[in-house]
């Protein structure tokens, strides 16, 4: 089932769900809308239970979690993410327990590889109809549905041709709503010339050494970087914030098992590798949350509309940043 029609026809959710395909934006808003479904938010807390890949070994721990009884609650539901970066053997020992899920609880498992993949074969070929599979590989109409709501939800207008350009384009979707994003900061209606501004813009210096001195721990030159910024421009915000949330971005990729950066980034893998290895994956993935939702709150007003907001929301965020990448993983 592809990702939209998981959404628009809302099928029944059994005992497990795999949700596979590329775009890891789609499987994270999957995800959130299948735990929504299946638990309310006052039980939530007792009754979902998530793993990451470095926490499955033998697959014990996931099979004591499917077994447990809901609390105060119709279901319990266990979660397995990026389970397309575990080994072989982990692999074959989590889909042994995947068979074991009890009437009443539900497994879900973040498998994103391409469905048509060949090595590791994807859990979704090995269930074939006897599991809910989410496909999040995103076609020409789903990239173009991807763009309308980011756009709406931005408050923002594009010509015609600025969503068919997208919608055709082999940008991964996160990348997409960063540049969708930024351009919404303009108020009038994006045309195909600022599409092509922002894709062959050259990074800002100034935000992208923000950004390094920031996720590297130099969180002073970070600040001083920041208020140089906005000394020369009062609407910085945005510049400073998308660039720390491309670092975060790296940071988690790197953090997960096997994740690499893309090529365009690889050369910055020798200062981001010993990060990401010292702050773990759930940290940097809070990080990259943190910062695309300042980003958000910029670009919606949710952060208020002048230069003074925008330069408290960035020291704000610099600070707590920097505070969960100077902790080091246990």
């Amino acid at each position: 089932m592809k990702f939209y029609d998981f959404l628009d026809k809302q099928p029944a959710i059994g005992k497990l769900v795999i949700i596979e395909g590329t775009e890891r934006v789609l499987a994270e808003r999957a995800l959130e809308v299948l735990v929504d479904r299946l638990l309310p938010s006052d039980v939530r807390e007792l009754n979902l239970q998530r793993f990451l890949p470095e926490e499955v070994g033998d697959a014990s721990r996931v099979r004591e979690a499917i077994a447990a009884m809901p609390f105060l609650a119709e279901r319990r539901v266990v979660v397995v993410t990026d389970t397309q970066s575990l080994r072989a053997q982990a692999r074959r020992d989590l889909w042994e327990a995947a068979q074991d899920v009890p009437e009443g609880n539900t497994l879900a498992l973040l498998d994103l590889l391409s469905p048509r993949a060949q090595r590791p074969q994807p859990f979704g070929a090995l269930a074939g109809r006897s599991a809910l599979r989410v496909d999040t590989t995103a076609g020409e109409e789903a990239r173009a549905r991807f763009v309308a709501e980011t756009l709406d939800r931005l408050g923002a207008k594009a010509e015609p041709r600025v969503i068919d350009e997208l919608a055709q384009s082999q940008a991964d979707l996160a990348s997409v709503r960063n540049d969708l994003e930024k351009l919404a900061l303009s108020g009038t209606k994006i045309t195909r010339a600022d599409l092509e501004r922002e894709a062959l813009s050259i990074e800002d210096p100034k935000a992208y050494k923000y950004a390094s001195a920031l996720v590297e721990g130099r969180i002073a030159e970070a600040l001083a970087i920041a208020n140089e910024s906005f000394a020369t421009d009062a609407r910085a915000g945005v510049a400073l914030l998308s660039a720390l949330a491309t670092e975060c971005d790296y940071v988690w990729e790197l953090a997960r098992e096997g994740g690499r950066l893309p090529d365009r980034a690889r050369w910055r893998e020798r200062f981001l590798r010993p990060v990401a290895a010292r702050v773990g994956e759930p940290r940097a993935r809070t990080a990259y949350d943190r910062a695309v939702h300042a980003v958000e709150a910029i670009v919606t007003g949710r952060a208020g509309s002048d230069s003074d907001d925008q330069r408290t929301l960035v020291e704000r965020i610099s600070v707590e940043l920097a505070a969960l990448f100077r902790v080091t993983r246990r």
